[in-house]
């Protein structure tokens, strides 16, 4: 469901951000599906386009499915924090569970779920709080990351870290292969 949101277009700015998805449980490509639906109709959020989606191996327990990935980039007059709220909203709309206790959040952090959504990028900033680390604190260690980001743009700068391109050729990609 669209939210009305009451917006001066004079005060609006509008960032390019991008934001991974990935789903191991069910039908992922379903939920991959559905959450770009939702990012499509969302309110401040324009300009969506995903990447090529690819299976990898799982982080964490490795008794579980293999993941499905992609990277959608997006242009948004929504907030960092705005943005995290929005996906997190999507993620309950495929079925994700989000403990709200600390020791639950981290014994479910690389457990198999429905959908997860991360912002990885928000235009060049760097933010780090309680709730958000932008860029995404594992984006240069992970392939199935920087190939679908490296898809949709091949000059793209992470702050901080450097050229998209560079990161991928230095990052291991066994275990990342196209869906």
């Amino acid at each position: 469901m669209r939210a009305a949101l009451k917006v001066d277009p004079r005060l609006t700015t509008h960032t390019q951000a991008y934001v991974a998805l990935g789903s191991n449980l069910g039908d992922s490509h379903a939920h991959l599906d559905a959450a770009v639906a939702a990012l499509h109709m969302a309110a401040g959020i324009t300009d969506v386009k995903e990447s090529p989606r690819y299976l990898t191996d799982p982080m964490g327990p490795p008794d579980q499915p293999d993941y499905l990935n992609s990277v959608c980039s997006l242009v948004t007059s929504l907030a960092p924090h705005a943005l995290l709220d929005r996906l997190q909203a999507i993620e309950i709309e495929q079925g994700r569970c989000r403990p709200e206790q600390p020791a639950a959040i981290t014994a479910l952090r690389w457990q198999a779920r429905t959908l997860d959504l991360d912002i990885l990028l928000y235009g060049d900033e760097c933010i780090q709080d309680e709730r958000l680390i932008v860029p995404h604190a594992g984006i240069a260690e992970r392939s199935f990351v920087l190939q679908p980001l490296f898809d949709l743009n091949a000059e793209l700068f992470v702050p901080g870290l450097g050229p998209v391109a560079e990161l991928l050729a230095i990052v291991d990609t066994l275990g990342i292969r196209p869906a």
